[in-house]
């Protein structure tokens, strides 16, 4: 999954793909590179963000839904509000990756009148403060628990399973501790039986594991999405497409021999 984050103030390339050309030229380089499915994000989310109108986030969004849904690959579209699912599923995507589990009133609604595949996410607290000490008994535990009840909260909307993927969240409201944990025991969202996404392309607990500013990250990254492919994730949400499915080929050429 390659990321497209039309913002001013995402963590790692925030207003780089603002403007609507750089954006689609970003996404069709992605496309070269083998992405499987793009996503696609009109508001940051990261720790810290401030929230952005509805009516500007359907401006990033939209336009390039509608000039990119005949590009060969499904899209998708990263948002928390119903009235963006709608429109972008409207448009032509495929898949909504929602970072509130579709708690958001309507968006079970907005998703279950569709076909559309959507991602179940995992967060604690809200971006502006969810990174203040936040706290687990066991985060595995935790975060499962959550995410199996927000599929049968979606499968009583209407929401075929076979639709549904779950992200642990990784960063969201998380230590770098946690997120290692996570990481470390990410099979045993296995047993949910749905497709597991693992998000920790450049995120800041690689940073502080080591010591690299955001833009400095690709090696760690590869080495995150390595560890979460061999855990059972499914896919992998990442910036850097051409990278990681080098070091992926490497991985499955030694796993078929």
């Amino acid at each position: 999954m390659g990321v497209l984050n039309v913002t001013p103030d995402s963590f790692s390339d925030g207003g780089r793909y603002l403007e609507h050309g750089a954006a689609l030229a970003h996404a069709r380089k992605l496309i070269g590179e083998g992405a499987d499915l793009i996503d696609i994000g009109g508001e940051s989310t990261r720790p810290g963000a401030a929230p952005v109108s509805e009516d500007e986030e359907l401006a990033r969004v939209i336009p390039l839904v509608e000039v990119l849904r005949d590009a060969g690959i499904p899209l998708s579209v990263d948002t928390r509000r119903p009235r963006v699912m709608r429109a972008a599923l409207a448009a032509g995507a495929s898949m909504i990756n929602d970072v509130e589990a579709l708690e958001s009133p309507g968006a079970l609604e907005a998703v279950a009148a569709s076909d559309c595949a959507v991602c179940l996410m995992h967060k604690k607290g809200d971006p502006p403060t969810m990174q203040r000490d936040p706290r687990y008994g066991d985060v595995v535990v935790e975060v499962k628990a959550y995410l199996a009840a927000r599929m049968i909260v979606a499968t009583h909307a209407g929401i075929a399973r076979e639709r549904i993927a779950i992200d642990p969240g990784f960063g969201f409201g998380k230590t770098p501790a946690h997120n290692l944990e996570l990481l470390r025991r990410l099979h045993e969202l296995g047993s949910l039986g749905v497709a597991v996404v693992a998000g920790l392309s450049r995120k800041s607990t690689l940073g502080v594991i080591t010591g690299k500013p955001v833009g400095e990250r690709l090696a760690a990254s590869l080495g995150a999405a390595l560890l979460a492919a061999q855990r059972g994730a499914h896919i992998l949400r990442v910036h850097d497409v051409a990278e990681t499915r080098d070091a992926l080929a490497v991985w499955q050429a030694m796993r078929a021999q």
